[in-house]
């Protein structure tokens, strides 16, 4: 059980404090409700974009890593296509410099063409590097936008092309800040050894002052049902082929979540898993192989990906992971198979929330799926979860018309 405190200033910034006396450290979590979902679809990148000008700088402190490592702190940051979060930890009795470091970068990051060309220049890089010059890197920028039609999760983090973050200019980098970057699109958790009157004092003396920004209210386009097979092959300089199969499922904040996400257990978590056993160990088809779901805060993704063995066909390897996946669809799993992983769920939760900086994380997500409290009952949810629904969901999500695959061809073969 976590515990927490609760407030909120008057500019609607949310705080939760979370204290830990077994921890000499303490970690400010700024959670912002923005992902790549938000950006405009000839603008796309720019939440990813932002988290690297987010360290560059504000106007009262032109570097930000200098003063935080100066006390003994370290940050760090990252982008969904639902929430940018950024966080440090520090020694507790140097929490004010968190507090004025995020505080100033919340009121007036520094915005210079010069600053602005820098971290262009630095995605760029990230772009090429990482999703077109490395082996398998561009697969979600094939995937997603086969997946998704209208909805904005038809695009990654970084982007639909280069085009977008070379073509940014100050003003639109400006007013997307303007937009999201503010107390009430914001939630704060301090947690470690931390008192919580001095979490107050500090949140009026750094965060109070600085205004509300716009009340953002979402109206993203929904996804129409899928209602056909689809299906991408491409050739690529890799070493072995690869299938990457996506279906449509619920969304983060839905129940029926925590069924779907044991489903992705029973088939691949772990060496005595399904998928494991079944197709990589036994009928040797697959080097390696994974299902899992994308966690999304709208309607989401199961996805089921691997890499074939040597001299599989793309037939063979499609045909075999559909075969397990009817398996769900028309049997019921034991409930031997069923307690195992939910007592995986259970240890993974309790090893996950020793970390004072994973507590900070996931109660400011839980936050924003609804309440903090979340993060106490999720265990819950999973235990309850029974081999009747495991089998229901399965029926809905694994349908030929609900997916999307992937072939993705080594020219070596």
């Amino acid at each position: 059980m976590i515990k927490f405190k609760r407030f909120e200033l008057e500019n609607g910034l949310r705080i939760i404090v979370h204290q830990d006396k077994s921890t000499p450290l303490a970690c400010l979590n700024i959670l912002y409700d923005v992902g790549a979902r938000d950006e405009n679809p000839e603008q796309t990148g720019f939440a990813h974009l932002f988290e690297h000008l987010m360290f560059g700088g504000s106007v009262n402190i032109p570097s930000y890593d200098e003063p935080l490592q100066r006390v003994g702190g370290e940050n760090n940051a990252f982008t969904t296509n639902d929430i940018t979060n950024y966080y440090l930890t520090l020694p507790a009795e140097n929490l004010e410099t968190g507090f004025w470091l995020e505080s100033d970068r919340m009121l007036s990051l520094a915005f210079s063409e010069k600053s602005l060309e820098v971290q262009r220049n630095v995605v760029i890089e990230e772009f090429k590097q990482r999703y077109l010059n490395q082996p398998y890197g561009d697969v979600w920028l094939l995937l997603r936008p086969m997946a998704y039609k209208v909805h904005p999760y038809l695009w990654d983090t970084i982007g639909k092309e280069i085009s977008h973050i070379e073509n940014a200019k100050i003003a639109d980098v400006k007013n997307f800040f303007a937009k999201f970057y503010c107390p009430n699109n914001a939630i704060m958790v301090v947690a470690g050894n931390v008192e919580l009157d001095e979490v107050k004092r500090l949140a009026e003396k750094y965060f109070a002052s600085i205004p509300k920004g716009p009340d953002n209210k979402r109206n993203l386009p929904i996804e129409p049902f899928q209602t056909e097979a689809r299906s991408l092959t491409v050739e690529r300089d890799v070493p072995v082929d690869a299938i990457y199969k996506a279906y449509h499922m619920c969304s983060r904040y839905d129940k029926e979540y925590y069924t779907i996400d044991l489903i992705s257990d029973v088939l691949s978590q772990g060496n005595s898993s399904r998928l494991h056993n079944t197709l990589i160990k036994s009928k040797k088809l697959f080097s390696d192989l994974h299902a899992y779901v994308m966690g999304d805060f709208d309607k989401g993704l199961f996805v089921v990906s691997g890499k074939l063995s040597k001299g599989v066909t793309m037939e063979e390897a499609d045909n075999a992971i559909m075969e397990e996946l009817e398996k769900l669809k028309s049997e019921f799993v034991s409930n031997n198979e069923l307690t195992k992983v939910k007592n995986k769920v259970e240890a993974t939760h309790v090893f996950g929330e020793v970390e004072v900086l994973n507590k900070a994380t996931n109660l400011a997500v839980s936050e924003l799926l609804g309440n903090a409290d979340i993060i106490n009952n999720e265990v819950g949810k999973y235990l309850s979860v029974t081999i009747e629904q495991i089998k229901e969901q399965a029926n809905l999500i694994f349908r030929k018309e609900n997916c999307s695959t992937l072939y993705y061809k080594s020219k070596n073969n």
